[in-house]
C-alpha cells in the first residue's frame, strides 16, 4: 500500500494500521526527519522497515521524479492512498504557478495516480476528501480560483471537491481500478501548520484522533471489493451521497481534462 502524506496525522495512522494487518507499506512524505521517524515506527510495529520516498507535492517536478522511482521499483501497486494535503491561510503560489491548496491537495496526487496508472491495474485508488467539499467552488477553467477573492476554507473545500469528482471520474475512465474517496471526519492533525487555524486542528478536544480519522481509509484499503462501490464517496465506512456540482458527471469530466492539461500529462 502506497501512502502519501505518511509522516503525520491520517497518513501515519493508516500506515501503522495496515502494517499491523500484514500489508507491505510504502511511505511518501515531505519532511525527511519525520519520514525517518514514521519508517522506524512502522518497523517497530510490523517488522522490516518499509520503503520510504521523499517528495514535496508543492513541486510537480518532485512528483514526476517520485512517479518514475515508484514505477522502477514496483511492478504492481495494490493500493494508492492519496492523502497528502495542507491548508494555506493566505494565497500562496507554488513554483509551478498554481495556488498551493489545489496543487498539494489535488493536482499533485492526480498527477502521481496518472503516472502510476499501469501499476494500479486491478488495484485501488483512495483519495482523501472531506465534507468541506460543500464549501468548494470548482471551476475547471479557473483551477487557481483567480476569479474570486481568496478564502482558505473555500480553497480547501474546492480541493476536496476535486478529489471526490476525480475518484468518480477515475471509476468511469479506469474500470480496472477501484477508485473511491472518503471523509475522515474532523481530525486532530498538523493541517494549517503555522497559521491561526492550526490551533483548531491540533488542540480542539472535540476532534477525532488521527487513528479514528484513518479508520475508513484502512477499511477501504482492505474490505472485499464486492462490498465497495467504485467512484463512491464514503464516510464512517458508509457510502455517502454527494450533491450539487460535485455530483455532475459532465463537470467531473471537464475537471479531469483540465487537471491533465495543468499537470502536463494527457496520456491517461
Amino acid at each position: 500500500m502506497l501512502v502519501t502524506g505518511a509522516t503525520s496525522g491520517i497518513g501515519r495512522a493508516a500506515a501503522l494500521a495496515v502494517a499491523r494487518q500484514g500489508a507491505r507499506v510504502v511511505l511518501v512524505g515531505r519532511d525527511p526527519e519525520r519520514l525517518r521517524t514514521v519508517t522506524n515506527e512502522v518497523a517497530r510495529t510490523a517488522g522490516p522497515a518499509p520503503d520510504a520516498f521523499r517528495a514535496d507535492f508543492a513541486e510537480l517536478r518532485q512528483v514526476r521524479d517520485l512517479g518514475e522511482r515508484l514505477r522502477d521499483r514496483y511492478p504492481r501497486i495494490d493500493v494508492m492512498a492519496s492523502n497528502a494535503g495542507g491548508m494555506f491561510w493566505s494565497r500562496t503560489a507554488t513554483q509551478d504557478g498554481f495556488e498551493a491548496t489545489i496543487q498539494v491537495n489535488h493536482l499533485a496526487g492526480f498527477l502521481l495516480a496518472r503516472l502510476l496508472r499501469e501499476r494500479l491495474a486491478g488495484g485501488r485508488l483512495i483519495l482523501t476528501s472531506s465534507d468541506a467539499y460543500t464549501q468548494g467552488r470548482i471551476d475547471p477553467d479557473d483551477l487557481n480560483g483567480d476569479r474570486h477573492r481568496y478564502s482558505a476554507g473555500q480553497a480547501y473545500g474546492t480541493s476536496k471537491q476535486a478529489n471526490i469528482m476525480t475518484a468518480a471520474e477515475a471509476a468511469r475512465r479506469w474500470p480496472d481500478v477501484l477508485a473511491v474517496s472518503y471523509h475522515p471526519g474532523e481530525v486532530r492533525t498538523r493541517i494549517g501548520r503555522g497559521t491561526v487555524a492550526s490551533s483548531y486542528f491540533r488542540f480542539n478536544p472535540f476532534l477525532r484522533s488521527a487513528a479514528k480519522g484513518a479508520d475508513t481509509l484502512v477499511w477501504l484499503a482492505s474490505a472485499p471489493a464486492e462490498e465497495l462501490t467504485t467512484g463512491g464517496y464514503y464516510s464512517d465506512r458508509r457510502l455517502s451521497p454527494v450533491s450539487g456540482p460535485t455530483a455532475d458527471a459532465g463537470l467531473a469530466a471537464k475537471l479531469w481534462e483540465a487537471g491533465a492539461a495543468a499537470v502536463g500529462d494527457t496520456a491517461h
